[in-house]
């Protein structure tokens, strides 16, 4: 893979557009397609230095590589629009090992080569907080692209499916004990002890008070997403005969959160968030949850 090349992001929300600007920082020319997107899209795509082609079509014409960075249950229907796309292919998605193979078979069908990838930590603004797992044959040439910038590639094996599962693993703790915290203080506010519940965590389990104050504020913003990542965490586990209930019931929760653009009303966001858990609030989109397409 030559030292400067055409990248593709498909499509351009928070996360895309932070390593969109990474790429066009180390010099590579990133083209993304306006069609049908937003305007809060085309503000974080500009922002980033990206340059618009317009059409999907013209992104394939041009890239040599096309990153997929966009909601799980997106990443299948993103891969299927691409088909006859020849160049490097790097799926950046949280989804199973499974959904991977079912990826990598679409794209390469149509001639492209497949990178699996999985992004741990929040959008790329600073060094030393973001992580892009790569596996797969392309992986060095991929990893390549990002070198001095602020997004870590490390490579981790050949195999597809290998970034996918690390990244499986590692949400798995995350963010199923993050909805596991909020149905704990969800159960302590129906049964009238939360305030002895605080009371006991600060004499025996301190970090939990600070980390269910932020797993509120990240499923307030996230849920709508996370839905169909525990899902994909759950059909993770089933494959190697591991229970599955965890991370059902995870995305059960997520699932009766209401979308980030939802008003809140009064109260703090971990409040809010345990009143529409116990029915008492904003309804969300019921206990299968809302599945969105790619950002817009």
């Amino acid at each position: 893979m030559g030292a400067r090349v055409v990248v593709g992001v498909l499509h351009p929300g928070e996360m895309g557009a932070a390593v969109g600007a990474c790429l066009t920082g180390c010099g590579h020319r990133v083209v993304w397609a306006s069609a049908g997107r937003s305007t809060a899209t085309s503000a974080r795509a500009v922002a980033a230095g990206l340059s618009d082609v317009a059409s999907l079509t013209e992104v394939v014409r041009q890239a040599d590589v096309v990153f997929s960075v966009c909601p799980p249950q997106a990443a299948v229907g993103v891969a299927r629009s691409v088909a006859g796309f020849r160049g490097v292919y790097v799926d950046a998605n949280a989804v199973s090992p499974a959904t991977t193979r079912e990826i990598a078979q679409a794209v390469t069908t149509g001639g492209a080569s497949y990178v699996d990838g999985g992004i741990i930590g929040p959008p790329p603004h600073t060094p030393g907080t973001t992580r892009l797992y790569l596996s797969g044959r392309q992986a060095a040439g991929v990893a390549d692209l990002f070198t001095g910038s602020t997004l870590e590639a490390v490579i981790i094996g050949d195999e597809p499916g290998q970034a996918s599962a690390l990244k499986m693993a590692y949400a798995a703790w995350t963010k199923g004990t993050a909805a596991l915290l909020l149905t704990i203080r969800a159960l302590a506010r129906a049964e009238g002890v939360e305030e002895a519940l605080l009371s006991e965590w600060r004499l025996s389990q301190a970090a939990l008070l600070d980390r269910s104050l932020g797993a509120a504020d990240s499923a307030t913003a996230k849920a709508w997403r996370w839905t169909s990542e525990m899902r994909e965490i759950a059909d993770s586990m089933a494959a190697h005969g591991l229970p599955r209930g965890f991370h059902e019931a995870a995305a059960a929760i997520y699932g009766r959160l209401p979308p980030p653009d939802t008003p809140a009303g009064t109260g703090d966001t971990l409040s809010h968030v345990i009143g529409v858990l116990l029915g008492e609030g904003v309804s969300g989109p019921g206990p299968g949850g809302a599945d969105r397409g790619p950002a817009r």
